[in-house]
């Protein structure tokens, strides 16, 4: 039997989750106390006491039926079993209830009516509405007689406080035990917290604490996070590296093929500023998406400073009105995420005529999208595309200068960084490419 659908029920946090499983022993355990008690003790009890009392009644039955009339019951009754404490009223049979009487809540109240009607001769009806007294109404050979004594007789005085004390005691153990699984989540919750900050490119202060398990793994994430920044810093020094020893020989070059004719070094100028642009590409490439500390940003402004910029830069590109009822700021790498703005409008204008920008923002996303009308990517390669050093030539229009194929791949690790994806579509207003960079706010 499959129970998949318990999943649309179930809460999504560790919180809500651990509560769950907290309180469902408890309100088990409850519910089989209660029972237990009710069959067990509260009836057995009952039973008891109501069986005794069936005894006496019968001894006052037999009173009655001795007495020399009607009308000479009562005071028969008070002369030979007054020490049983029960009264014993002739009436007439209108008066007379035709069913039982008694409240839906009363448990012991089932117990005493079974019991009565089963060991009782003569019995017609009983009226347990009141907490004080109980009326029995009996057929005798006297005629109609209604039969009072205290209700404490035949039920257990205070049957509620057992069930007071268990809910009591639940909800004080459930609070107890709630604080201590709040102390044990806690670890659980900052190494997520940790975790999904290093994601986004952020490094929070987490130092392994909680359960023998929770630091194990807390240790492993400490130790991967470390390696990985390692390899980073790695990776970006050994290319800063490279690119900078690099410019010093184009720098040479360049100075030398500006003292030739304008003719025979047109060419080899181009070929170095070609060969400069790629070490470009490749130091930021090697930068990645960590440079800058996150800071709360205006996406409006800023996307709208990008596009400025692009167009003193010569470049055909327009910014449209912005979409989306959110306000407010969203936490951004500044110098990062301009780099992936700037990077997409590059390769908009670079392999179309004209690109359109444009910004929605709601409460819980925020998109950037550029638009071109060039020759677009096939659905089948825009998974490729975004890999670093690719080249899609039939599809981008790799004649219009030097690429290395890192524009795409440096977006894509850049809104990684942020928590978030580039994807890749066909545009429906310009007929080219799509590039949506979305963030979760």
């Amino acid at each position: 039997m499959s129970f998949v659908w318990l999943k649309h029920y179930m809460p999504r946090g560790i919180y809500g989750r651990a509560a769950l499983i907290l309180l469902l022993p408890v309100v088990f355990i409850q519910l089989v106390v209660t029972v237990l008690f009710a069959q067990r003790h509260f009836e057995g009890v009952t039973q008891q006491m109501t069986d005794t009392v069936l005894r006496e009644l019968d001894l006052v039955l037999a009173v009655a039926d001795a007495a020399p009339n009607r009308l000479a019951v009562p005071a028969q009754v008070e002369v030979k079993a007054g020490v049983l404490d029960i009264t014993v009223l002739p009436v007439e049979v209108s008066g007379m209830p035709d069913s039982n009487i008694m409240r839906w809540y009363d448990y012991s109240g089932r117990v005493i009516v079974d019991r009565f009607s089963s060991m009782l001769d003569g019995f017609v009806a009983i009226d347990l509405t009141s907490n004080r007294a109980v009326r029995v109404y009996v057929q005798s050979s006297k005629g109609p007689l209604e039969i009072r004594f205290d209700r404490r007789r035949i039920s257990a005085s205070n049957p509620h406080q057992l069930f007071v004390y268990t809910i009591f005691f639940g909800i004080l153990m459930t609070f107890i035990a709630s604080i201590y699984l709040r102390n044990q989540l806690r670890p659980i919750k900052r190494l997520a917290y940790a975790s999904e900050a290093f994601g986004r490119g952020r490094h929070v202060p987490y130092s392994p604490a909680g359960a023998i398990e929770v630091r194990s793994a807390g240790n492993a994430f400490v130790d991967m996070r470390a390696r990985i920044e390692r390899q980073i810093e790695q990776r970006t020094l050994m290319l800063s590296g490279v690119s900078h020893d690099l410019r010093t020989p184009l720098t040479r070059m360049r100075l030398s093929l500006s003292m030739l004719d304008d003719v025979e070094a047109g060419p080899l100028l181009q070929d170095v500023d070609d060969m400069q642009r790629m070490l470009d590409e490749f130091l930021n490439f090697a930068k990645g998406a960590g440079e800058g500390t996150p800071e709360a940003v205006d996406p409006h402004a800023f996307v709208a400073e990008i596009v400025q910029d692009a167009k003193r830069a010569g470049r055909n590109v327009v910014l449209l009105p912005p979409e989306g009822d959110g306000s407010g700021s969203v936490m951004l790498r500044r110098t990062a995420m301009r780099r992936a703005i700037d990077n997409l409008i590059s390769n908009a204008v670079r392999y179309g005529a004209r690109a359109e920008v444009s910004v929605m923002l709601s409460d819980k996303t925020l998109r950037v999208r550029v638009e071109d009308d060039g020759p677009g990517i096939p659905e089948e390669r825009r998974s490729e595309a975004t890999r670093a050093f690719t080249r899609l030539d039939p599809s981008r229009n790799q004649d219009k200068g030097g690429s290395v194929g890192l524009g795409l791949a440096i977006a894509t690790d850049i809104a990684r960084a942020h928590g978030g994806v580039l994807r890749l579509g066909e545009s429906s207003r310009l007929g080219g490419l799509r590039a949506d960079i979305v963030i979760a706010r």
